[in-house]
């Protein structure tokens, strides 16, 4: 009678032990997978490291005309996402997108250009009125001198109208090459690529054009973009960077372009 408690102690205890191994031995995938996400993170913080100072290595030409194929695929068409109804409030809106989101200047622009989408308007509307309606944009004070004050000059120099040179646009208030960059592909046309941060990360991390500054990747971009998709690659890479290349955890299982990217850190093959 004495020995059967012990029986089932020791079944008991040797249940428990089973459960315990079992739960401590996964299976190989299990350890692969853990071992992914440990390492993940530091391995995407080192591989982006390399690719801000453009360190890693670049496409080949045939890389690059298979990765704007798809993007024409894709999307054939592809427009900017700052609200605007002419040349003028594109302008605008660009020069107040500086180290702000498109979405947050979208919120605060429909105000302001209900009361001031011509240079003329604008003047009247008055530095102050305007820095009140775009207020929830960082930096809106600066934004709404220069604002005011741009478009006294394009009454001044250019009869009211958008400039379509980058000299005549860089000379404006609060507009640097970047933005002209953007007016001139949105507004003329133009086959300029203006380098945010989301394109300078996506051409410094896939290898499409690695560059320390973003003049360097913009310079890079015009010299290895072919011809026919010029037009739209600001957008394509903008939408990408801003979208599936995003810069802390990058969707590269979603990403179109993610075989021909060099970047170590991606998470596919």
């Amino acid at each position: 009678m004495a020995k059967k408690p012990l029986r089932k102690a020791s079944a008991k205890v040797s249940a428990k032990a089973s459960t315990k191994a079992s739960t401590k031995a996964p299976t190989r995938n299990t350890r692969k997978a853990k071992h992914a996400r440990l390492k993940s993170v530091p391995a995407r913080a080192a591989a982006d490291a390399k690719a801000a100072v453009g360190a890693l290595g670049q496409w080949t030409s045939a890389q690059i005309e298979e990765a704007f194929r798809r993007f024409k695929k894709a999307n054939p068409e592809p427009k900017g996402e700052l609200q605007h109804v002419n040349p003028f409030t594109l302008l605008v809106a660009v020069v107040l997108s500086a180290q702000a989101t498109d979405t947050g200047v979208n919120k605060a622009t429909p105000a302001l250009f209900a009361l001031a989408d011509t240079p003329e308007k604008m003047v009247v509307l008055g530095e102050a009125r305007v820095r009140k309606l775009i207020k929830t944009i960082g930096l809106f004070r600066t934004k709404a001198r220069n604002v005011v004050a741009l478009s006294k000059q394009l009454l001044a120099a250019h009869g009211g109208e958008v400039p379509s040179s980058r000299e005549e646009l860089e000379a404006l208030p609060g507009v640097g090459r970047k933005t002209a960059n953007v007016v001139l592909n949105i507004a003329y046309s133009e086959p300029t690529i203006a380098v945010d941060t989301h394109i300078f990360r996506v051409g410094n991390r896939t290898g499409l054009a690695p560059g320390k500054t973003p003049l360097d990747v913009e310079i890079k971009l015009e010299e290895v973009v072919p011809s026919q998709y010029k037009r739209h690659a600001h957008h394509w890479l903008i939408l990408h960077g801003r979208y599936t290349c995003v810069a802390r955890k990058p969707l590269c299982e979603k990403c179109i372009i993610s075989d021909l990217c060099l970047w170590p850190g991606k998470t596919v093959a």
